[in-house]
């Protein structure tokens, strides 16, 4: 009788200091991938910052930071997954049947998922083609913004409204890029028909030049005011296109400020800028004269 206590108690015993070494792979398991995520996250952002301090363009600074991110995030998943399987094995279920079974499942919801599949291969070849960053102002499809996020799942955009726009990467068939590299600010005005185009291209230039040598845009503006020339001869205007060379995101402040003084410049040197308007004929013949009934009408009136 006391034999079979005293086994009993053993194996009992035995159980629990199983049971305990277990829970005890387990939590050590569990510290240890914690660990390597921080210490893993932390070198991949201290290598960006190293990279990006030695980069002296803005752009490679962004790509920087945009690869950082999913490098970061992919090293929390690798490690996620690894620590998931090590605390499986502990706990004496088998890897192997889930391993082949989440490759039937995985087959299966590929053919369910594809549009997710696509936003992955996708959202690689974008990082990896450098086409979108972190900072960029871009138009994807019907949705414009600057780039907040990208993953290999979505990218996230803040239109000028404050809104934010999640696009999956699978549906990006063209990306429009409106700040790689420089930018263009360019300009349609309009003055009257009357004024004499030349002069008016004058004061254009003119009114450019002292935009250059102020000190809160010269360094904004990368080189002269190009004129095209007249663009249009609209209803009530004749339209001459021009534009700045300007840094990235900069774009848009120099053409507002050009505009401005433009319109101060157009009102110094009398230039008109037209209004849509309609002049009314009464009627005239080959002659230039008004025909005897519209003279009648405009007596009597």
């Amino acid at each position: 009788m006391n034999d079979t206590l005293i086994e009993t108690a053993a194996r009992w015993w035995a159980s629990l200091g199983g049971a305990a070494t277990t829970l005890l792979r387990v939590t050590l398991i569990m510290v240890a991938a914690w660990v390597l995520i921080a210490v893993l996250q932390r070198g991949i952002r201290t290598l960006r910052e190293r990279i990006a301090s030695r980069m002296d363009d803005r752009e490679s600074t962004k790509r920087a930071e945009t690869l950082g991110r999913v490098f970061r995030y992919l090293a929390t998943v690798v490690v996620s997954l690894i620590a998931v399987m090590l605390v499986l094995a502990e706990l004496g279920v088998s890897v192997a049947p889930i391993l082949g079974a989440a490759g039937v499942v995985g087959l299966a919801v590929g053919f369910g998922a594809q549009s997710l599949v696509k936003d992955f291969f996708t959202g690689f070849f974008i990082l990896l083609e450098n086409q979108i960053r972190q900072g960029d102002v871009v138009k994807l499809g019907d949705h414009a913004g600057m780039v907040e996020v990208v993953t290999l799942r979505y990218v996230q955009l803040r239109d000028y409204d404050g809104n934010v726009h999640y696009v999956p990467n699978g549906h990006i068939s063209t990306v429009i890029n409106m700040t790689r590299g420089f930018s263009n600010a360019v300009m349609d005005i309009g003055v009257a028909y009357r004024e004499n185009v030349d002069e008016v291209m004058t004061v254009m230039r003119q009114v450019a030049v002292d935009l250059q040598k102020d000190p809160a845009f010269e360094l904004k503006i990368l080189a002269e005011l190009e004129i095209a020339g007249v663009e249009s001869l609209a209803d009530s205007a004749v339209v001459i296109r021009c534009r700045f060379r300007t840094l990235p995101l900069e774009q848009w402040g120099v053409k507002r400020e050009y505009l401005r003084r433009v319109k101060a410049a157009f009102d110094e040197h009398g230039i008109e800028i037209p209004y849509p308007h309609m002049t009314v004929y009464a009627g005239q013949d080959r002659e230039g004269k008004a025909p005897a009934f519209a003279l009648k009408q405009l007596t009597e009136a």
